[in-house]
């Protein structure tokens, strides 16, 4: 997968995105300046929503369209939220053009087909599936048919709606697919983070896997790219204090740059497999056990457990052999503290 300058595959550095969504506050100022701090604090990428409140529900204050199930939202209707939270139609191309000069890839979540269009009209590299948008196949397989990389959110999906979401793609002709795992609460407990899923993804579905993250802090994202995450996004905000409606999941500039020095460090200390030994370990077997004379020893005495002993350092022969070299004959004079060695030793 390859997304602006940046290409995401097993050996590549875990591409970090930062989620705008609303947290712009309805000020392009802020949404610039928030361009300029992701870059900061360490972000590949910048990631925007399109949508209207019109294009993703109607203005209609009936129960179904009232949240209430826990969220941080609760008592808000779904065209009043998504109508504070939108981000301008108009902005996108002054976004994008930011994010360009900052180095960022920037790409966005389109919630309907005319969004898709929009976006195309902007020529972004690769969209985003969000996690409530998983069970939209029409939606799906048009932005498939588009022929960019598609990253995929997971937060509501059960496997049926994944294999759904990747055939949609695959029937388009579109196999340049990412899945990440994410928990559609706001904040999600770290306890339902289930960064194990993270493997799993990329084992059964033969796909690039990663995280979108709700939790609070950094462990998720650093878990999860122990657990082979390619990917990670989290919502990205100037300043909690702005308020808005995904404020309090967010991470500031400081958070965001510890979170990224801390998954950097991560991915250094997943290392590789390898059994070959670097220098400082070469070094270290110094400090190893093996065979030493402990008590002299005259030539022609016997070996035995009273005049050898496994010790530090290692310098002296292999501890492997001491079962087999007990009662063979010395060839020479050897003293305490000499090391052992097979040239000494009537086999």
């Amino acid at each position: 997968m390859k997304i602006s300058d940046f290409t995401i595959d097993e050996f590549s550095p875990v591409f970090i995105i930062a989620e705008l969504s609303a947290n712009h506050n309805g000020s392009i100022d802020i949404a610039l300046e928030t361009i300029k701090a992701a870059k900061r604090a360490g972000a590949n990428a910048i990631k925007l929503q399109t949508y209207t409140a019109d294009t993703i529900t109607i203005d209609f204050k009936g129960e179904d369209f009232l949240h209430n199930s826990g969220t941080i939202w609760d008592g808000k209707y779904l065209y009043d939220l998504y109508q504070e939270a939108y981000t301008p139609w108009e902005w996108h191309k002054k976004l994008l053009e930011a994010a360009e000069q900052e180095g960022l890839a920037c790409f966005s979540s389109p919630f309907d087909l005319t969004a898709v269009d929009f976006l195309e009209e902007l020529n972004v590299q690769a969209y985003k599936i969000a996690s409530f948008e998983i069970t939209d196949i029409p939606l799906i397989e048009y932005v498939a048919s588009k022929a960019k990389p598609i990253i995929i959110s997971t937060g509501i999906a059960t496997n049926e709606d994944i294999e759904l979401a990747l055939d949609a793609c695959q029937r388009m002709g579109n196999y340049d697919i990412a899945l990440l795992k994410c928990t559609s609460s706001y904040p999600a407990p770290i306890e339902e983070a289930n960064m194990i899923m993270i493997k799993d993804y990329s084992e059964r579905y033969g796909v690039i896997s990663g995280l979108s993250d709700h939790t609070i802090g950094s462990i998720a994202p650093i878990v999860g790219t122990c657990f082979g995450a390619k990917i990670i996004e989290k919502h990205f905000i100037l300043d909690r204090n702005l308020g808005g409606p995904d404020a309090s999941f967010s991470m500031n500039e400081e958070e965001f740059t510890q979170m990224v020095m801390e998954i950097r460090e991560a991915e250094k200390a997943i290392g590789k497999v390898t059994y070959e030994l670097t220098e400082k370990q070469k070094q270290a077997r110094q400090f190893s056990r093996s065979l030493y004379v402990t008590k002299d020893i005259k030539k022609g005495e016997q070996i035995t457990t009273e005049n050898i002993r496994s010790i530090r350092p290692g310098y002296g022969l292999h501890t492997k052999y001491y079962k087999e070299i007990l009662g063979k004959t010395i060839t020479k004079n050897l003293e305490r503290g000499d090391r052992l060695d097979l040239k000494s030793i009537l086999l």
